[in-house]
């Protein structure tokens, strides 16, 4: 498929770009991912402009099945994270594909 941004890309650029040392671009990004797992978890919506929107949803129990058997297996109630893009992220992405 491809490359994989990891956190060490983050800070890298972060370091690039912002001129930090690289202990700190490093501390800045993970104080930034730690306030959106913690809003997250506390079942905030964290909304980044022109990039997107990630919620938690809560999913109720339900009735599920084995591929292999067929049999019913209950599926437990959960909270699900989701991701919804902007339209200038989906429009970018878009013009991606057409290179």
């Amino acid at each position: 498929m491809g490359k994989t941004l990891t956190r060490m890309d983050l800070s890298e650029a972060v370091f690039r770009e912002v001129g930090l040392s690289r202990n700190e671009s490093a501390e800045l990004v993970e104080s930034v991912l730690a306030h959106i797992s913690d809003a997250l978890v506390r079942g905030e919506q964290v909304k980044i402009s022109s990039f997107g929107t990630f919620s938690v949803r809560q999913k109720a129990a339900r009735v599920g099945r084995n591929p292999k058997t067929g049999e019913e297996v209950p599926i437990e109630p959960r909270r699900v994270l989701t991701f919804r893009p902007s339209h200038l992220m989906k429009d970018r992405v878009a013009a991606g594909n057409r290179r």
